[in-house]
C-alpha cells in the first residue's frame, strides 16, 4: 500500500477534500479549519502530490483505489476541486459504497472544450505541458494565477496561492504529465449522468477553465445536481469565497 498523506480536523459528518492539478493538502488549510468547525474534514494528498507516495501510473483508476484504501472503509462525502472533481466521480463510479455524496468544485467531467461543450481549450493545456519541461514551479504559478487573474482580491488570493506551492516541493514532470492528460482525455460526462448519489456543483462566474455554462450542460445530464454560481468567483473559490462555498456546503450536507 502506498503512504498517502492526510491530514483530519473536527468532528461530525466525514468530508474528504481532493485537491487540483499540481497541488496539495496545503491549499486548503484555512478552508479547512473553517469547515472543520462543523464537519470532519479529511484533506489528503493526491499520489505524488505534496507528502504522499507516487504511482508510476497517474490515472483515475489507480488514484481512486489508492484513496479509497487509505481512508477508513466507510461512506463519506468527497468533495473534489478541479483534477480532484474527476477523481471523486472516479472514485463514485468504482467505489458508490465509499461515497454518501459528491461536491463537484470548480470540476468539469470533461475539461475540454469541444464544439458541444463548454471547457478550457485543448492547446492551452498543451502549452502547459510544453512550459512543465523548462520550469515546473513556474508553470504551477503561472497557472494557478490564470485561475484568479482579473477577478477581485488578486493580489490577496495570489500571495495564498504562491504561499500554497511553494510549501511542498512540486510533483516531478511525469506526475504532472500524467495529471494534464487525465484532464485532456477522460470524459465522465455519463458517469456524472448515472449518478444516484446527492451532488453539489460550485462554480465561479469569472472561472477560465471551467466556465460557469458547464454547470448548465452538468444539470441536463443529471437533473438533480444542487448548482450553485458564485458571482465575482474564478477557480479557486473556496479562497476567494470561503464563507459562501461553507454555506452552501453547509445546506446541502444538512440535506443529506
Amino acid at each position: 500500500m502506498k503512504t498517502i498523506h492526510q491530514e483530519t480536523l473536527g468532528v461530525g459528518k466525514p468530508i474528504i477534500l481532493v485537491h487540483g492539478w499540481g497541488m496539495h493538502t496545503g491549499i486548503w488549510r484555512a478552508f479547512a479549519h473553517q469547515l472543520a468547525a462543523s464537519y470532519c474534514v479529511t484533506c489528503i494528498d493526491l499520489p505524488g502530490h505534496g507528502k504522499s507516495e507516487k504511482l508510476d501510473d497517474f490515472t483515475l483508476e489507480t488514484i481512486s483505489a489508492t484513496l479509497v484504501d487509505a481512508v477508513p472503509d466507510q461512506p463519506y462525502c468527497w468533495l473534489g476541486w478541479s483534477l480532484g472533481a474527476s477523481v471523486v466521480l472516479e472514485i463514485a463510479r468504482r467505489y458508490p459504497e465509499r461515497c454518501s455524496a459528491l461536491i463537484l468544485l470548480a470540476g468539469n467531467p470533461h475539461f475540454v472544450q469541444t464544439d458541444h461543450w463548454p471547457g478550457v481549450r485543448l492547446n492551452a493545456l498543451n502549452a502547459f505541458a510544453d512550459s512543465l519541461r523548462a520550469d515546473a514551479e513556474m508553470t504551477l504559478t503561472r497557472f494557478l494565477s490564470l485561475q484568479i487573474n482579473g477577478l477581485p482580491g488578486f493580489k490577496t488570493t495570489s500571495k495564498i496561492l504562491k504561499s500554497a506551492v511553494t510549501e511542498c516541493d512540486a510533483p516531478d514532470t511525469a506526475t504532472l504529465n500524467q495529471g494534464l492528460s487525465i484532464l485532456k482525455e477522460t470524459d465522465l460526462r455519463q458517469v456524472l449522468a448515472q449518478l444516484t448519489l446527492p451532488v453539489l456543483a460550485i462554480l465561479g462566474d469569472g472561472d477560465t477553465l471551467v466556465p460557469p455554462a458547464v454547470g448548465h450542460e452538468m444539470q441536463k445530464l443529471l437533473p438533480t445536481l444542487d448548482l450553485n454560481i458564485l458571482d465575482q468567483a474564478g477557480h479557486v473559490p473556496f479562497l476567494s469565497h470561503p464563507e459562501q462555498v461553507i454555506n452552501i456546503i453547509a445546506g446541502f450536507m444538512d440535506k443529506q
